[in-house]
């Protein structure tokens, strides 16, 4: 998909969350099998989420960072990926972070992931686990000021 295909804004869970939950449901509960219990959290509403969406306002694309400046829940729509969607939401994920004053950013990356983290800057640092039944390594990125 041509990068211009697509645009990345701030979402607001309040009103917006319909959106956010079908392209996690999509790619999270259905193409993952990761149990709607374990995806839906207490920490949504308090978090920064972003919003990818094509030129007809769809969402293809999301993530979220959390007060402690976690970033997670990063999901683009399978016929999005490898387009551009996915770097686009993590760089807006950063600069949201930067703007409210975290020094890092970590996540926990699907194993499968962490090359497409490492390229952005992110380093492995700790041991992996087992979440939802998918193996992933918690990975951190310093934030340099702008």
């Amino acid at each position: 998909m041509n990068e211009r295909a697509f645009a990345v804004r701030r979402a607001d869970w309040s009103s917006e969350q319909h959106l956010l939950r079908a392209v996690r449901t999509t790619v999270f509960v259905e193409e993952q099998h990761v149990p709607a219990e374990i995806e839906w959290d207490e920490m949504d509403p308090l978090c920064v989420h972003a919003l990818a969406f094509d030129r007809a306002g769809a969402p293809i694309g999301t993530a979220r960072l959390l007060p402690d400046g976690h970033i997670g829940r990063v999901a683009v729509l399978a016929q999005w990926r490898g387009g551009g969607v996915g770097l686009a939401l993590m760089h807006w994920m950063i600069d949201a972070a930067r703007e409210a004053g975290h020094a890092h950013v970590a996540l926990n990356s699907q194993q499968s992931a962490a090359g497409f983290y490492e390229r952005l800057g992110f380093q492995i640092d700790g041991d992996g686990f087992w979440e939802a039944g998918i193996p992933h390594v918690p990975m951190s990125l310093a934030l340099a000021a702008r």
